[in-house]
Formats: structure tokens, sequence, C-alpha cells
């Protein structure tokens, strides 16, 4: 028998609480966490590099790298290949990181392109009010 949407439900009560199979195993490690804690410490101290790494990866976060603000003297106004020109040279001399430089020539990849499409824009724009004034 189908349950048919607005009537009432053949259990009202719903699904127990606790009784899933997950939730059974979540409590039996649960009881028993400090146990399986000691195995894999005594399994890491005894040269077991999976064990140790499980401890690790949940002990210890994850490094992520973190850039330093940069300043770049005398930026060139509106003439973005001199720009790239400054931050790839800044990067080969070891001034600039080369992911911070990637990440400097995405962000001038995207604002030519912001110019671009305005100036397009505006371009369309003057096209179509120069058409109807004609």
């Amino acid at each position: 028998m189908a349950f048919k949407k607005g009537s009432p439900s053949p259990n009202p009560s719903g699904r127990p609480k606790g009784n899933s199979t997950a939730q059974k195993l979540r409590q039996s490690i649960a009881d028993d966490i400090g146990d399986v804690i000691n195995v894999l410490m005594k399994q890491a101290k005894n040269g077991d590099v999976a064990s140790a790494k499980l401890l690790m990866d949940r002990a210890v976060p994850t490094l992520r790298p973190v850039s330093e603000a940069i300043v770049i003297n005398s930026i060139p106004d509106d003439n973005t290949a001199e720009i790239g020109r400054l931050i790839i040279d800044a990067t080969l001399r070891g001034e600039l990181a080369p992911d911070v430089s990637s990440q400097l020539l995405s962000g001038l990849a995207a604002q030519i392109k912001i110019e671009e499409f305005t100036t397009l824009s505006d371009r369309i724009a003057a096209l179509e009010n120069g058409a109807s004034h004609g």
C-alpha cells in the first residue's frame, strides 16, 4: 500500500531514535573510544605508520599556506601588460612566491576581461544612441 500525500502517517511516532545501524555503530565506538585510541597509540609507537597518520590527521590540523601582503611600487596606469611583466619579473627575482604571482596574474586577467566588457558595453550603447538619433 503506497503512502498518499495528505493522509495520516501509518507510523505517527516515526522511526525510533537510535535504532539505525549507523547509530548503533557510533554508540559502540563511543563506548570503546578510549581503548581504540590506546591501541592506535601503541601501534604508532611500534612503528605503524598508518596508525600514526590516523592519529596525526585527527589531532593536528593540516597546515595551510598563508601569504603575506605585498606591496608593488610604481604600478603603471592603464598598462596591464606592463603590470603583468612587473609581477613576472618580481617572481623571477624571488620577491614573489609563485602561488602569489599566479593569483595576481589571474586577478589581472579578470580585470582585463571586466575592462573589455565595459568598453564594449559603452561602444554598443553609443552605437545604439547614434542609430536612434539618426
